[in-house]
């Protein structure tokens, strides 16, 4: 008898997915911010808030969150750094809001231990679309450069809010402000890398029992 061979079909592509990316213009009276993101990009950064060392912390979301990000912002830095700062988290936090979509296919966890120098940031996330700040944080110093470092948690509270995130951020122990804050957004970028990546096993399906991800309370998310 002849023999016969198991033959099977090769695999099917996968569909390529459209690129996650998202522009957000926040306009009042106090700040003119314009974001734009790649969730799926190589980690570029334009950033221009008119603020010397938040520009810095944001390209920090960017190179090591593998997030291309752009934001222009002006604001009323002649009263202080806060309205900017707390907006421009808001606009971050929406645009990533508005990337992510439904979130369908996420990890929608991430978490990073950060260490700089003497500090050590323990970072932890998940994309649950419900806003909640934990800020385990504090600074031996009031400023670094021209920012209060009690801007950093409006920052923080605002992207998180705006981007439905629970995130929960603590220093464990460091000395030097500004290694702690860098380790704060270096640990978010590496966070929400994970937690923003596409899971093979479920890349059409929203990470949760209900099969959506809202604002809801109630058990099984």
């Amino acid at each position: 008898m002849p023999k016969t061979r198991n033959e099977t079909a090769p695999p099917s592509p996968a569909p390529v997915r459209p690129a996650r990316s998202a522009s957000v213009e926040r306009v009042t009276r106090e700040t003119n911010i314009r974001v734009e993101i790649n969730l799926d990009g190589q980690g570029h950064a334009d950033i221009r808030t008119g603020i010397g060392f938040l520009d810095h912390m944001l390209e920090q979301i960017a190179r090591h969150g593998l997030i291309d990000l752009m934001v222009r912002a002006e604001g009323d830095l002649q009263v202080c750094c806060h309205h900017t700062t707390e907006d421009t988290g808001i606009a971050i936090g929406q645009a990533v809001a508005l990337a992510l979509g439904d979130r369908r296919g996420i990890v929608r966890y991430g978490h990073a231990y950060l260490p700089m120098d003497e500090t050590l940031t323990r970072v932890a996330l998940d994309l649950s679309n419900r806003p909640y700040l934990v800020w385990k944080v504090a600074f031996p110093r009031d400023k670094i450069g021209d920012m209060d470092t009690e801007l950093f948690r409006e920052w923080f509270q605002a992207f998180a809010q705006s981007a439905g995130a629970t995130l929960h951020l603590e220093t464990l122990y460091g000395e030097n402000s500004h290694h702690i804050v860098e380790s704060c957004y270096k640990g978010l970028a590496r966070a929400l890398r994970t937690a923003v990546a596409i899971d093979p096993r479920q890349a059409d399906i929203v990470p949760s029992t209900k099969g959506t991800l809202g604002a809801s309370m109630s058990p099984g998310s």
